[in-house]
């Protein structure tokens, strides 16, 4: 198994999300856009993911020819972003985010398709080279803060670039591992996706990610606007996704006592609690310390345990599609839902009102979760 090669791929794909997550917000900001218009941009990134992934996940699964989907959609992603040193008006950015994103977000379903093949039954040890995809997310989230009140946030879209150029060229040293082509003597994956428990589990994905998207689109500005500098604001950063890689270091030891599904459950609940905790105490640092740590819970369990779940009912030549499903349906659909959410309520209601929302909407997939998600 090329462990290095493909926790480099995890390190740069990531470390370009720590750049665009945290930042991008602030530099759509900086251009002077509204908060709605922020979470409409923000939105098309994630709903990108929507159409991406099937797209290319059905690609993958006909020819198995997963590692050079990644680097062709990797290369071209990192082609298209480079038009935003041409344009900053409302709708050539969105045109941009649109063109680099659906390749962008097509690379990284294959690749986790990928990985797992080469696990084979050692799927458990899944963590432990996603763990450096967070460690590439602590380092470009951290340094970029300081870097941005030095210099200001102009910086961020070449830093960006390079980024994605390495994400690219991590993709050349990884070689193609060998899956089975489409076979129609396979179960119909229209059949898998009619069981109740796999609905059950999309639906869960779907709502946890649009719980979260407030967060995702708004947490830097919310922070900003509460005299916190982008160092700090990167610090906040860093230390949940610290949380989440101390999370998949110690998953091999939490999946036998508590089992998937008591894990999943155990990540929706505190993400709830998370979000309460934002919405109401963010002059409070210690306990805006204690919100961030439970990102370990709100993604780094949540993650670790829905994508196996997903893995191990999207099998054979469904894989492909099983993780470009829980792709699209979550980070895409889920995303975007949570991006548009929030940006209108942000403007109508506050933050507190919008942290709310997001609570009860992880609550409600606690909920499904409980009744009908096996493990």
């Amino acid at each position: 198994m090329p462990y290095w090669r493909l926790s480099t791929f995890y390190l740069f794909f990531f470390a370009s999300l720590g750049a665009l997550l945290p930042y991008w917000a602030l530099y759509l900001d900086a251009l002077g856009f509204s908060a709605a218009d922020i979470g409409e941009l923000m939105a098309l990134i994630m709903a990108t993911k929507i159409i991406a992934p099937n797209v290319w996940g059905w690609i993958a699964d006909h020819t198995g020819r997963r590692i050079a989907i990644v680097r062709i959609a990797s290369f071209c992603a990192a082609v298209a972003f480079a038009g935003v040193f041409f344009g900053s008006s409302y709708w050539w950015l969105a045109l941009i985010m649109m063109g680099f994103s659906f390749f962008w977000n097509a690379s990284l379903p294959q690749f986790e398709a990928t990985t797992l093949n080469y696990l084979g039954a050692h799927a458990h040890r899944y963590s432990r080279i996603r763990l450096w995809g967070s460690i590439g997310f602590i380092c470009a989230v951290a340094g970029l803060g300081p870097l941005l009140d030095r210099h200001g946030v102009t910086l961020l879209p070449p830093v960006l670039l390079v980024l994605f150029a390495g994400i690219w060229l991590a993709s050349l040293a990884v070689p193609e591992r060998d899956a089975p082509p489409f076979d129609g003597r396979h179960e119909p994956i229209l059949n898998v996706l009619k069981r109740p428990d796999v609905i059950a589990l999309l639906v869960v994905c779907f709502l946890m990610q649009a719980s979260h998207g407030p967060y995702y689109t708004f947490y830097s500005i919310y922070l900003q606007e509460h005299g916190y500098s982008r160092s700090v604001i990167g610090q906040l950063w860093a230390l949940g996704v610290i949380a989440e890689v101390g999370v998949f270091l110690v998953m091999p030891r939490l999946l036998p006592w508590f089992g998937l599904r008591g894990l999943l459950l155990s990540g929706l609940v505190l993400a709830s609690l998370r979000w309460v905790l934002i919405g109401w105490y963010v002059d409070a640092m210690p306990l805006l310390i204690a919100a961030q740590l439970l990102h370990a819970a709100s993604f780094g369990l949540f993650h670790a345990t829905a994508i196996q779940l997903i893995h191990r009912n999207f099998v054979g030549c469904h894989q492909g599609r099983g993780q470009a499903l829980y792709s699209s349906l979550s980070f895409g659909a889920g995303g975007a839902v949570g991006a548009l959410y929030g940006g209108y309520l942000w403007e109508s209601g506050g933050a507190t009102l919008t942290f709310m929302v997001a609570a009860c909407i992880s609550a409600a997939a606690f909920l499904i979760a409980w009744f009908r998600v096996r493990g």
